[in-house]
């Protein structure tokens, strides 16, 4: 056993590759957290809140922005982890995610995510989850059933941290255990996460916090969603998305068409 691990690093190092000592236990395939071995795990579950605080605001070159916060909060027995790890040679990382065993321990998956080492302006570069979230403009019937998605923000790359504690409880740490995204380049492995009761919340006025509107007038839905390309696995995969009603122009939210 030894012998043939001793040749796996060796090969891993032929390749040019670094080894992670983060080998996942399972890739892609089917969902753990919903499966014969959930009542084995602590699995995560992602939400996100509704659209708050919106505004309009009018871009340099003319654009109407639809501004929203957005609340992605961890809700799950266990908290939602992954790790990057570098792609020689990019600026990019894949991901597992780790998901805790009752008793202790953590099952690794390898999923299809991936980190980038994203700008934002005036604060240099993030390691960020690439397709955490999404916004959409959605046109609706009087009652304000969806019928067509038309628009969808620039927005795409979250940290995946311990903002604002949320939802305290017995499971959620009073402290937080995944700080902010990190900024070194150089990095060839980092760690993001939202820990039980916690949530990674970005104000309305925050970098690509919006939706292009320009032209559209009447009644539409501005949704928000959680993990849009099912890159991770959690115990419900279907409460991954909120909304509100809005009235364009004017950015006004209403309760109904």
């Amino acid at each position: 056993m030894a012998a043939a691990a001793g040749c796996t690093l060796l090969a891993l190092a032929a390749r040019g590759a670094a080894y992670s000592g983060d080998d996942p236990d399972e890739t892609y395939g089917e969902n753990p957290c919903t499966g014969p071995k959930r009542h084995e795990l602590l699995c995560p579950n992602l939400r996100i809140s509704k659209p708050s605080n919106m505004f309009i605001s009018i871009s340099a070159s003319g654009r109407r922005l639809l501004h929203a916060q957005s609340s992605l909060n961890s809700r799950g027995k266990g908290p939602l982890e992954v790790r990057g790890i570098r792609i020689p040679g990019t600026r990019l990382m894949r991901v597992n995610q780790r998901i805790h065993r009752r008793g202790g321990g953590k099952l690794v998956i390898q999923t299809e995510g991936r980190l980038a080492f994203y700008p934002v302006p005036g604060q240099y570069r993030y390691w960020k989850f690439r397709d955490a979230a999404r916004f959409e403009i959605w046109s609706v019937d009087g009652q304000g059933h969806p019928l067509q998605h038309l628009r969808t923000g620039p927005k795409f790359y979250y940290c995946l941290r311990d903002l604002e504690r949320t939802k305290p409880s017995r499971h959620s740490p009073g402290h937080r255990v995944y700080p902010g995204c990190n900024q070194d380049p150089n990095k060839r492995g980092v760690v993001l996460g939202t820990s039980v009761g916690w949530s990674d919340i970005y104000p309305a006025d925050y970098n690509e916090q919006y939706v292009d509107v320009s032209g559209l007038r009447g009644c539409y839905a501005f949704y928000m969603l959680a993990d849009p390309k099912n890159h991770l696995r959690e115990t419900n995969e279907d409460d991954n998305r909120s909304r509100a009603l809005v009235r364009l122009p004017s950015g006004r939210r209403v309760h109904r068409c």
